[in-house]
């Protein structure tokens, strides 16, 4: 049942007379008044009696039979006012479009926080140290950095790559834009120090101005190199010091590495990954984490195949699962190894390893099907213990074809999280909860057991979410969503099932899934999408988030609220766990 909720009633109600209730309906849900953004457009979502003609500034609008709206309109930068008529009410928006190049300044300065590194920095002997202002054009920059001076040359042309919402909205194009006012010039320190913080010297119209920048550079001793211990379950790595970079295989408590570089609050790890300091603590010795490695332990569980790696010390892990493969790589180490045993294991055929390069080394377990069922991966002492799960045991029937299947279903959001919300203020939290009811009830009637995350509207947090997951170790993980596009995306035109995975193991779920739904309920497509989000990233089932509707595109809200329809499906999804797991079993 559809409800306007008064907390979305947003921007400033002007109602020119006492009219009836059911005539007081325009309704704007988004944008807020007073929103800010850095899109070149912003769609308004809101509804309105259907017999009624809207418009936006005045220009006409197209809707939905219901009424819902959900157009697109250009935005200059600075300010801009919107106002919504249903020829009765009229709702008064404000929205501040904000650019996202520097402001270059006129005279003798440094444009604001431009001076970089803006954050302490460490870096090892003879490594690139790069610095960059930004200030009138015409100028001449240079940097003062212990007994060097640096000239800063001018940047003409940037490259602009698209975010990563780009592959959600299909605008995944690079822009190149001038980039007049930038300076930028880089060097190499041979000798360990502190070098201090950098001096910018600014020269224009004859003029000159110095300035201190923000961020300490020191360059490490190679002889003296701190060593990090990661001190929470799963160290996050990352491919550089910002969460913009890619996450790489999570670092099991307990690994050990040494520090070969810092920005601000990131550590560069001696093979290459960035972590958050917090995540860590520093060892007082220098002794560079090393270990050999000679027999591996193996053990059949009932449910997963242990295998045991006794190691000298912690060293840093990589995982990467392919087709019928799952290889795990130890850094810092080399191999001893002449014996390993694999019996007629229910999962894997058989065990490879080699010494890839020094101090990297690989081994790729073979597997006897390409389904891979998760995996856990932590440290006990100094030995890394991989847990690789078994396929599940069926005991299916004709009525029963989910027989001994344990599944986990997300409703996404609850409590003060709400989601998206669709153009009457319907909450996706709310549709969320009901759609997995429903998809539960299905799942039962076919034999699994289900377990959910929440049953009512509370707060649950992601991490919450993610250890239930890997308590309950379910054959698979559904998380439950509606959808919603940044600023930029066109919630008008835009509709569709989509499916999220991030561990190659949920790859073939994903896309099944996906394509029978399409199918069966005679949906548009909206794709298939490779995301390390929170409830895609767990290891220890296959772990997929479902997107099966915007809740920003007015028709398909329409088809989303219908119980009918969310009954039917509820009970497809069902029929493709059904189908996908006599697929892979």
């Amino acid at each position: 049942m559809r409800q306007l909720l008064a907390l979305v009633v947003l921007g400033s109600i002007v109602i020119p007379s006492l009219a009836l209730a059911e005539e007081q309906s325009l309704l704007v849900v988004y944008p807020r008044n007073n929103h800010k953004t850095t899109a070149e457009k912003i769609f308004f979502i809101g509804t309105a009696p259907p017999q009624k003609e809207v418009s936006i500034n005045g220009k006409k609008i197209s809707r939905s039979k219901s009424g819902h709206f959900a157009p697109s309109l250009p935005l200059q930068l600075g300010e801009n006012l919107f106002t919504v008529s249903d020829g009765n009410q009229t709702v008064q928006i404000k929205v501040i479009r904000n650019t996202t190049q520097t402001v270059i300044p006129q005279g003798l300065a440094f444009a604001q926080d431009s001076l970089k590194p803006g954050v302490d920095i460490a870096r090892m002997p003879g490594e690139l140290i790069c610095l960059s202002a930004v200030a009138a054009p015409n100028a001449t920059v240079s940097v003062q950095l212990g007994e060097r001076n640096i000239s800063l040359l001018p940047q003409n042309q940037q490259v602009q790559l698209p975010s990563n919402f780009a592959a959600l909205t299909g605008q995944n194009q690079p822009t190149v834009q001038q980039n007049i006012g930038k300076y930028q010039g880089c060097t190499t320190v041979d000798s360990p120090g502190n070098l201090g913080k950098p001096k910018f010297r600014l020269t224009l119209n004859g003029e000159s101005f110095t300035q201190a920048g923000t961020g300490n550079i020191q360059i490490l001793s190679p002889q003296q190199l701190p060593v990090a211990e990661v001190n929470v379950d799963a160290g996050v790595a990352r491919t550089g010091p910002s969460t913009n970079y890619s996450r790489l295989t999570p670092l099991p408590q307990g690994t050990q590495a040494t520090i070969t570089g810092k920005e601000g609050e990131w550590l560069r790890l001696d093979y290459g990954a960035w972590i958050k300091s917090r995540e860590t603590r520093i060892i007082s010795n220098f002794i560079p984490p090393r270990s050999i490695i000679r027999s591996v332990g193996y053990k059949q569980l009932s449910q997963a195949t242990q295998m045991t790696f006794p190691l000298e010390s912690p060293v840093p892990v990589s995982v990467q699962q392919g087709n019928k493969t799952f290889t795990l790589t130890l850094y810092n180490t080399t191999a001893q190894t002449d014996t390993i045993r694999t019996d007629d294991d229910p999962l894997i055929s058989r065990l490879d390893w080699q010494q890839v390069a020094p101090g990297q080394l690989e081994y790729t377990f073979n597997l006897k099907t390409e389904q891979q069922w998760g995996y856990k991966l932590e440290y006990q002492g100094t030995s890394l213990v991989l847990t690789l799960r078994h396929p599940p045991k069926f005991q299916s029937s004709r009525s029963k074809p989910l027989s001994g299947i344990k599944i986990l279903l997300d409703p996404g959001h609850g409590g003060k999280e709400s989601g998206a919300t669709g153009p009457t203020g319907y909450r996706e939290k709310d549709v969320n909860l009901i759609v997995s009811k429903l998809l539960r009830s299905e799942l039962v009637k076919r034999g699994a057991t289900v377990v959910m995350t929440r049953e009512d509207d509370r707060d649950v947090s992601l991490v919450a979410r993610q250890q239930m997951i890997a308590k309950e170790e379910p054959a698979i993980a559904f998380s439950i969503h509606y959808n919603a596009l940044p600023d930029s995306g066109d919630a008008e035109n835009t509709q569709g099932i989509g499916m999220f995975w991030y561990h190659p193991q949920a790859h073939s779920l994903a896309v099944f899934m996906h394509n029978y739904l399409v199918e069966k309920r005679k949906r548009p497509t909206y794709g298939v999408f490779w995301n390390n989000l929170a409830l895609t990233r767990p290891a220890e089932a296959p772990s997929i988030l479902l997107e099966l509707g915007f809740m920003s595109n007015p028709e398909e809200f329409e088809w989303a609220m219908d119980e009918k329809e969310q009954k039917k499906l509820a009970k497809a999804i069902a029929d493709g766990v059904v189908k996908w797991f006599k697929k892979v079993r």
